[in-house]
């Protein structure tokens, strides 16, 4: 009985805001946990293991702005510039481009993302997610937010099993072939935290349907936390839909990434004389 009250005073929230002119601007911190242990195939010292997460450390901690109305929104990383002095590219720096626009009033997700120099947009249709609702609360800053958990099938590319791992040769290769050919469908545990003192159904990434904005997400090793909300700024935003690259769907995708990535390993595989080189 909890549960249904709370969801219906969520959604009385939401209906009475929907009226206004309501629009804002929530930043996330994103951290990305990885497995040291396994990476590279276990053989990296300790020193070896520290450097390469300085190195790879602009790719697991990013920083996100949502910008969202009662119908669309925007998620996209905040370009950072480099230090003075910075020399090279820095792994996972952001330039500013791709975002994941949500349109909820036409029901469409378009991901704007640049792979291998050339655009892509991906659409897919929204389905409504198979949220969990449940009746924990916790505060995030000043608001109040409910917890809901699903589990979801993932599309998304895994470059680890792509690129391959070191360590076991060529009996490796025959057991990631296999795993290929089985398509063993991936599946992803995800808890979100949720307020309906904003009375807005989106969040982080490609995430929403629930009765009020998502501040805090935990996605298998990487979370997403609000760090600051600002609601109906002086200046209107503009909420722009992704209209440049080529038009594609999340299965089309990850078949052109793939085949890309194949012929890169293949080809490093060659410069390497063959058979022993890896990403």
């Amino acid at each position: 009985m909890k549960s249904i009250f709370t969801l219906f005073i969520a959604f009385l929230t939401i209906t009475t805001f929907a009226q206004k002119d309501f629009q804002g601007k929530a930043t996330y911190m994103s951290k990305t946990s990885v497995d040291m242990d396994n990476f590279g195939g276990g053989q990296m010292s300790e020193q070896q293991k520290k450097q390469m997460m300085e190195r790879m450390k602009n790719f697991l901690e990013k920083t996100y702005i949502l910008s969202f109305n009662k119908n669309e929104s925007s998620f996209k990383e905040e370009a950072k510039l480099d230090a003075p002095g910075t020399q090279g590219s820095r792994w996972g720096s952001s330039n500013g481009q791709g975002s994941i626009y949500k349109n909820l009033k036409e029901r469409k997700i378009i991901e704007d993302v640049e792979m291998f120099s050339k655009r892509f947009l991906i659409v897919e249709d929204m389905e409504q997610p198979k949220w969990e609702l449940g009746t924990e609360t916790k505060k995030i800053g000043n608001y109040t937010c409910y917890k809901a958990t699903m589990v979801k099938v993932d599309k998304s590319v895994d470059f680890g099993s792509i690129f391959g791992r070191r360590g076991r040769g060529n009996q490796q290769e025959k057991d990631s072939t296999k795993a290929t050919e089985k398509e063993d469908v991936k599946t992803l545990e995800v808890t979100a935290w949720y307020t309906p003192q904003l009375p807005v159904s989106s969040g982080p990434d490609s995430y929403w349907g629930l009765p009020g904005l998502i501040l805090e997400l935990n996605a298998g090793r990487t979370t997403m936390l609000c760090t600051e909300i600002v609601l109906n700024p002086s200046d209107a935003l503009e909420i722009d839909k992704p209209t440049k690259g080529k038009e594609v769907t999340r299965d089309e995708y990850n078949v052109i990434i793939k085949e890309k990535t194949d012929e890169l390993k293949e080809r490093f595989q060659n410069n390497r004389g063959g058979g022993r080189g890896r990403f």
